[in-house]
């Protein structure tokens, strides 16, 4: 259901070591979560708080992932409508923040929606488009009020058998929302953290200037961008039908799947970028926010009330954003065209 790669933050490094000298260490990347995982510790960067930072990443990773056997989305599928299944506090905490986004979005998002997932492959040498007899066996186990939570018990049961959840639509930003606690505790006043796209700029730069996030042009190869997001102490996280996809007969059938028809959604959107302070949040509104459109979504968004934002972009190339948007983003690319600049 959601992105695994979004933008990227791309930085280089001069590293100059004088004898004696112990420098610290501007950057660190891994493979995981699925992804190539980048920090960068613009103040004392240490092995220690890296190392911390990315056993956390994949603590995180080996309870949440639905690929993982052996995680606790693991058994707890495939104990669906069997029995309940002991989990830990953070997948249930995690678990309970997704279901409360499949409330607020009416269903659009949906962390049950693991068999549709399956169904479809997108992202993976499996990738078919699903007879639509296999969609409709599938769609009925696609539903958030069937996930039982007993948090005195530490339990998770799918009341269907062949349900699935699947968190790969919040996950990755509880884990960016960790990495930044983490850098906290150490005392690190400055840094990026990007987790394939989703990006958590923490503090500001050594000028005391924001960070300039450039956001991926939707029709474009990785790393070009369309226009520029200024922030601290923020998150930046898109979803876009560029990121997972396959082709038939000359469509493109991206990984953003409608819990409502089992098709990838058809909004008119190419990509939907949220600007907030949480990125476990900013995960999930962008996934909802794609699924809803700009309408439905933006009335989500604005019902919040916690100043966080949202920049659309439309198959037409028109750029549409949500109160207070285009006080954090600057389009560069002349291809595009701002259409409104508030919600009307």
């Amino acid at each position: 259901m959601k992105p695994m790669q979004k933008i990227g933050c791309f930085i280089c490094f001069v590293l100059i070591l004088f004898p004696g000298c112990s420098a610290p260490i501007p950057s660190r990347s891994e493979f995981v979560l699925g992804t190539v995982c980048s920090i960068s510790l613009y103040d004392r960067g240490r092995q220690s708080v890296y190392r911390k930072i990315f056993d956390r990443l994949r603590e995180i990773e080996n309870l949440m992932s639905a690929n993982i056997e052996d995680s606790d989305l693991g058994r707890i599928n495939r104990a669906a409508g069997i029995e309940a299944v002991a989990a830990h506090p953070d997948t249930i905490m995690v678990l309970k923040r997704a279901i409360r986004f499949a409330e607020l979005s009416g269903g659009a998002f949906d962390p049950s929606i693991g068999p549709l997932v399956k169904l479809w492959g997108i992202g993976s040498d499996a990738g078919r488009i699903p007879e639509e007899h296999e969609i409709a066996g599938v769609l009925p186990l696609v539903n958030w009020k069937d996930i039982v939570i007993d948090e005195a018990a530490s339990t998770v049961f799918l009341k269907q058998p062949g349900m699935g959840l699947d968190l790969g639509a919040i996950a990755k930003g509880y884990a960016a929302d960790e990495a930044v606690r983490i850098i906290r505790a150490a005392g690190i006043k400055r840094a990026l953290i990007d987790l394939g796209g989703n990006i958590l700029a923490y503090g500001s730069k050594r000028d005391r200037r924001p960070w300039r996030v450039g956001i991926q042009n939707p029709v474009e190869g990785r790393g070009a961008y369309f226009g520029i997001a200024e922030v601290e102490n923020k998150t930046v996280v898109t979803s876009g039908v560029y990121e997972r996809f396959f082709e038939s007969d000359g469509k493109r059938y991206h990984h953003i799947l409608s819990t409502r028809d089992g098709y990838p959604v058809d909004q008119g959107l190419l990509s939907v970028t949220i600007i907030g302070h949480s990125s476990m949040d900013a995960d999930a509104l962008s996934t909802s926010l794609f699924a809803l459109g700009y309408e439905r979504g933006s009335i989500l968004l604005e019902s919040l009330d916690d100043n966080t934002v949202a920049i659309f972009v439309f198959a037409d190339l028109s750029v549409r954003g949500t109160s207070g948007a285009f006080e954090q983003f600057t389009l560069t690319d002349e291809d595009f065209k701002i259409m409104s600049k508030i919600l009307r």
